[in-house]
């Protein structure tokens, strides 16, 4: 097992501040370079190149009228799936639409600037958008229903689903089953690079689409960004990052246990405990390999590696002021506060996609049934993008409409401002000449 690494911050030069800072998917060059042909073969090849990837990567034999998951395999994952799972699936579902149906904006609105002259907006549903689900380090019916139901919430008509086969060709069925609860029944079995490709694209099988949205590997933000100019790649969605702040007055048994929440989705994630106690920090240092220890090996794996390495550990603070700034210049994925008074240090922070506050709150509870999206921004996005949400899957545009009354003194600034820039077509369209045809007196 990796020593889990320790670091007081006071002790660390800009050089080593900043290596905390990094994230794995930082640097996408070596991938970009891996992916290019990938999907350079899946414009040019369509499902056939999607067979031949899933049986390179996946390890299945998958041909082109599989691709698609048929309505059999939707029957059959029902009863594939436990009944207090499905229970489990309907509650967080139930509990995210709730939570999203919360967001949706007025769908137009009007407010008159100056007298006569009256601005507004008008929102509607993208027409269409593919949700990727990963699938490598495990299965993730929960991803689908976050990435599914504010779609399905803000009325996009087009909605598919995206994940990779397992070696036997299937769809984790548990994935299946939240779909159709999320009210979602167009699965394509693709995965990777190639499916960001299939559905910029478009396959015989596969429809192109003109959003994706859901985290993925490294690969799959590599495709997104080559293929920009294809489709809207969504907020940037890559491995998982979590800081856990705790103040004097928290328990370091709750510290270490959340500390691990993040840290076992894979080595690629990132995880750090920031404390101004020293008392806390050694305790949470002795009880991390306990813990470790009663976990799955594979996931006590992925968490070894990341405490062990740049991207986790313990961090020592002097005062709350240093964490607040550690916080904030992290801009993490996951935060989540404990102490006795959570909400003192609320005011603080400005840069995270998440904060949790409190020993009930852990970050299970909302990555799975809370109700607040989990597909959040990482690598630092959350200091300018927002967790996926229903606008995500709204666009909206501007309304405008200028009455007689309000029409004379808008055209005057107008006019000044569109000559000043040497806008003549502009200016002339509100001179006089516009004037004489309206039939405006004292022209």
């Amino acid at each position: 097992m990796n020593e889990i690494q320790f670091y007081q911050l006071k002790d660390l030069d800009a050089e080593k501040r900043s290596a905390l800072l990094r994230r794995t998917e930082a640097d996408l060059v070596s991938y970009i370079k891996d992916v290019l042909p990938i999907i350079e073969k899946v414009e040019d090849e369509g499902d056939k190149a999607l067979s031949y990837y899933a049986e390179k990567f996946d390890g299945c034999v998958l041909e082109s009228d599989r691709i698609r998951v048929s309505e059999e395999e939707f029957e059959a994952a029902f009863d594939m799936v436990s009944l207090d799972v499905v229970e489990s699936i309907r509650y967080a579902a139930q509990n995210i639409t709730t939570f999203h149906q919360g967001q949706l904006p007025e769908e137009s609105w009007f407010k008159e600037v100056r007298p006569g002259v009256f601005a507004g907006e008008k929102y509607s549903p993208i027409p269409s958008v593919a949700c990727y689900v990963p699938r490598g380090k495990g299965s993730f019916p929960s991803v689908v229903l976050m990435n599914v139901i504010p779609a399905v919430v803000a009325g996009v008509k087009k909605i598919v689903v995206l994940t990779p086969p397992g070696e036997d060709g299937t769809v984790d069925p548990a994935s299946l089953v939240a779909a159709q609860i999320a009210g979602v029944k167009e699965v394509y079995k693709c995965g990777g690079a190639q499916a960001i490709a299939a559905v910029a694209y478009g396959t015989e099988s596969v429809p192109r689409c003109c959003k994706v949205v859901g985290p993925g590997s490294p690969w799959v933000s590599a495709a997104k960004r080559l293929l920009v100019d294809e489709i809207h790649p969504g907020i940037p969605a890559g491995p998982s990052e979590t800081i856990v702040f705790a103040d004097n007055t928290a328990s370091a048994d709750i510290a270490a246990l959340d500390l691990l929440i993040e840290a076992e989705h894979g080595s690629d994630s990132s995880a750090f405990l920031v404390t101004t106690s020293s008392e806390l920090a050694e305790r949470v240092m002795e009880l991390l390999p306990k813990y470790l220890g009663e976990m799955d090996e594979q996931r006590a794996s992925y968490a070894a590696s990341v405490l062990g390495s740049e991207r986790g550990g313990v961090i020592l603070v002097e005062t709350v002021e240093d964490a607040y700034g550690f916080i904030n210049d992290y801009a993490p994925e996951h935060l989540q506060i404990l102490s006795k008074d959570p909400w003192s240090h609320f005011g603080n922070i400005t840069n995270a996609s998440e904060i949790l506050f409190g020993e009930y709150t852990p970050g299970t509870i909302a990555n799975y049934v809370l109700g607040i999206n989990a597909v959040l921004p990482t690598s630092q996005a959350a200091m300018y993008t927002s967790p996926l949400n229903v606008r995500d899957f709204l666009k909206s545009y501007g309304l405008g409409y200028v009455t007689q009354a309000g029409y004379g003194e808008a055209a005057e600034h107008a006019r000044r401002l569109a000559s000043y820039e040497g806008f003549d077509g502009h200016a002339r369209a509100v001179s006089g000449i516009r004037d004489q045809l309206l039939g405006i007196k004292g022209c």
